[in-house]
């Protein structure tokens, strides 16, 4: 199998994007799969999330944007099985603006893994919450988008821009560019809203949504602070049962690809 890349995209902070990154990988690396995930966000939320922090790595994925090191300099090996990280770290706030007299700006992150991509089955790229040069070099590396949406008030606000960026992206950057699928976040199946927001994204996307929902879950919420996936904190948790659940999911839609 040849390795595939899926970013994970929301301009909206909030939305269970790095809580989808870290445990839809770790979920990956449980079944058997060499999976990397890349902190693509400055905040460096998805390291810590794996008890990698940013301020305690000697170099990141910026440092391999800019030339000063390679992938493999970078690739940090995880405490969960299969699953490798490139960090982030704080020089990563400053690269759009380093990035932008670079020649090929948008494509920084594909060239980086041009030659790297080939020792994993997935590479899952946790992108920053805005539409910004990150995400741009994230979509033009990525060969899918998985986007999650939570289930609450104004939860479609800003996906049309979204969806509108991909379609740029797919045009003018990267052609083989298309949507994973849509993912319904922090779900409480006891509101009426998070049942009506379910209905109403379905009713926009159809197929592209996946069936598997994610609970709000306190332990969801918990098991970055001990820098484990949900899986490994509390294994019998509503969070960490529907993340299994999206691998599973995730994988059957890949083989039928």
């Amino acid at each position: 199998m040849s390795s595939k890349v899926i970013a994970i995209a929301n301009q909206k902070g909030g939305v269970g994007k790095t809580t989808t990154a870290v445990n839809l990988a770790a979920c990956l690396g449980h079944s058997g799969h060499a999976t990397l995930l890349i902190d693509f966000d400055p905040q460096g939320n998805a390291g810590s999330g794996l008890g990698i922090h940013k301020d305690e790595v000697e170099a990141s994925v910026y440092h391999a944007l800019v030339g000063t090191r390679t992938m493999a300099d970078v690739v940090v090996r995880t405490d969960s099985p299969n699953l490798w990280l490139l960090p982030s770290d704080n020089h990563l706030a400053g690269a759009e603006i380093e990035l932008v007299d670079h020649a090929n700006r948008e494509f920084r992150l594909r060239s980086c893994l041009e030659t790297f991509r080939e020792r994993f089955d997935y590479i899952i790229i946790d992108c920053p919450p805005s539409l910004g040069l990150l995400t741009v070099n994230a979509l033009a590396a990525a060969d899918t988008v998985l986007v999650p949406i939570q289930t609450e008030y104004y939860a479609l606000e800003g996906l049309g821009h979204l969806i509108q960026t991909i379609g740029l992206i797919h045009e003018h950057l990267n052609p083989a560019l298309s949507i994973e699928g849509i993912l319904l976040t922090m779900f409480d199946s006891r509101t009426n809203l998070s049942q009506q927001v379910a209905g109403e994204v379905t009713g926009h996307f159809g197929d592209l949504v996946f069936d598997t929902v994610i609970p709000r879950n306190v332990r969801l919420g918990e098991s970055p602070s001990f820098g484990k996936p949900i899986r490994e904190d509390a294994a019998s948790s509503s969070g960490a049962r529907s993340y299994e659940a999206l691998a599973t999911e995730f994988l059957a839609r890949n083989a039928a690809a």
